[in-house]
């Protein structure tokens, strides 16, 4: 089969600048970490949460860069820990859930949040509150719930009011997040970019410079962390503002970096 257009742009694209910068992972493997976020990142955006496609060898390829950095490669995601795992069983890997909420250490332990009764409630509450507003999708993430709207792009202030409102409800210990088309409210403490931070200071990150790779508004932190300590970082698609320095035009194209790196 012929590679599409679009395949050829994405692979152009890898070669290009901004993709050379990750050939650091080649030629200087032990002195740098890769954080990743996924959405958007590492899988390209579907028209709801359950609609993703994971490329089947996309975890082969990450578990292969894992090896090349000895262990320093972590993903930071807006989803769940136990979500995130499903999507490249059978491979483990760190990883930062809900935004930096809940953690798994490279040992293996987990920094969780602990059930709250109270905002269980609330999320029901919401997926009535929307039941009847068609392409609206409340998705319960656990310790966070977010409410997609990118099938009913009308309902986006009728859907940031009822979020604002359950904010209100929810109390201090919980923050609204902004995102593609998606309104979040997330644990206040929750932060990709401390997550990052967190990761560095365990053994198999230690003395190494971030590399962090994401798309959308939440991953600002964590380039923040990687610019101030001197690593690279990544924006996937279209920027417009960001504190990151290099972009990558899809999450094609850095899956196509990925293959290279992991056939190197």
């Amino acid at each position: 089969m012929l590679p599409t257009e679009t395949s050829r742009e994405d692979e152009a694209a890898a070669s290009q600048p901004d993709g050379q910068a990750l050939g650091v992972l080649r030629t200087e493997p032990h002195a740098w970490a890769v954080f990743l976020d996924i959405d958007g990142t590492l899988i390209d955006l579907a028209d709801t949460p359950e609609g993703i496609v994971v490329p089947p060898d996309l975890g082969a390829h990450l578990e292969a860069l894992s090896k090349r950095l000895d262990g320093a490669l972590a993903l930071v995601t807006g989803r769940a820990l136990t979500y995130a795992d499903r999507l490249f069983t059978p491979l483990t890997l760190p990883i930062a859930g809900l935004h930096g909420a809940e953690r798994r250490r490279v040992d293996g332990t987990v920094d969780a949040v602990e059930d709250n009764p109270a905002f269980n409630t609330l999320k029901r509450s919401l997926e009535r509150v929307t039941a009847d507003w068609p392409g609206v999708i409340i998705e319960d993430k656990g310790a966070a719930v977010a409410g997609h709207y990118r099938q009913a792009p009308d309902r986006q202030e009728a859907l940031l009011s009822v979020m604002t409102s359950a904010l209100e409800e929810a109390g201090p210990d919980y923050a609204l997040q902004r995102g593609k088309m998606v309104i979040e409210i997330r644990p206040a403490r929750a932060s990709k970019g401390a997550a990052v931070r967190a990761f560095l200071s365990e053994p198999a990150f230690a003395g190494r410079k971030p590399i962090t790779i994401g798309d959308d508004l939440t991953d600002e932190a964590m380039f923040k962390v990687a610019n101030e300590l001197g690593g690279l970082s990544i924006r996937i698609g279209e920027a417009g503002e960001t504190a990151a320095l290099h972009s990558l035009p899809s999450a094609e194209a850095l899956r196509q970096i990925l293959k290279q790196l992991a056939s190197a």
